[in-house]
């Protein structure tokens, strides 16, 4: 799939989650229903990092385009290092290593562990990352050309402020889910796992399918696409994903927030 309807896949699924949580009688504060939607609609164009032309790869000038090519060369080496005899070879990282479960797991491990050591500033820069990510995926037409990125990333810079002032106040959930001594932001692991996940499940449903379960063997196969029934799947960008996903995922994240917030 393409940028927007990751992004905003993503959203959609933290929401559902808080609403999953608010039935279950263990609501979540409104910040890190918040946060949480848009660290999850970020981290959900991330596993693109390995494509140069992908939303993140330009979504920080130099640095991410710097990054974009040495998580292409890993991926790369990665897939050549443990490719099965049914893997095909391939030119290029893309949709593999990035595109995985573990990939979703250790990044997710990452964040936590960098929000727990080092303290404010490191959620600041966590919070920063993602809200860039989200206001390139969720508002692809207004943020489109390099004139307009200094204004995304002054935006991106005053929400991650204004987001970790408020989650700090007692009650509003910098120590949600996780509340022993030390553990303050170790949540914020959580919606960048579920956005990678959303991602590779998005991708799986497009005409490539996506290597989900590596490196789990199917057959004589390590890197296998997984994916719905050929007649089932769709190009990136096409009318199923512009005309039926993205307004399915629109609807879905406002029921899932209203149901979050207690409303129904």
């Amino acid at each position: 799939m393409m940028g927007p309807a990751h992004s905003l896949s993503g959203a959609a699924a933290w929401l559902g989650v808080g609403a999953a949580a608010a039935a279950k009688g263990h609501p979540m504060p409104w910040p890190v229903l918040v946060v949480g939607a848009l660290i999850c609609a970020g981290a959900a164009l991330a596993p693109d990092l390995d494509h140069k032309s992908a939303t993140i790869s330009r979504a920080f000038g130099p640095v991410s385009w710097v990054l974009c090519e040495i998580v292409d060369k890993i991926s790369s080496g990665v897939y050549k290092a443990t490719r099965a005899k049914g893997d095909p070879r391939r030119n290029g990282g893309h949709r593999t290593l990035t595109h995985t479960w573990v990939w979703a797991v250790l990044l997710g491990a990452g964040i936590s562990a960098v929000a727990i050591f080092g303290g404010r500033w490191a959620v600041l820069g966590i919070l920063f990352v993602h809200l860039v990510l989200a206001i390139e995926g969720l508002l692809w037409r207004a943020a489109r050309g390099t004139s307009s990125d200094v204004l995304v990333w002054l935006l991106a810079a005053a929400g991650a402020w204004i987001l970790a002032g408020v989650l700090d106040k007692p009650g509003n959930g910098a120590d949600w889910l996780f509340t022993e001594p030390g553990q303050a932001y170790m949540w914020l692991g959580l919606p960048i796992v579920l956005g990678a996940l959303v991602h590779d499940i998005g991708d799986a449903l497009t005409v490539s399918g996506c290597p989900i379960l590596w490196p789990i063997p199917i057959g004589r196969r390590r890197w296998y696409p997984i994916g719905p029934p050929k007649l089932m799947r769709f190009r990136a960008g096409s009318w199923v994903e512009l005309k039926v996903l993205m307004p399915v995922f629109m609807v879905a994240g406002g029921v899932g927030c209203a149901a979050a917030l207690g409303y129904i």
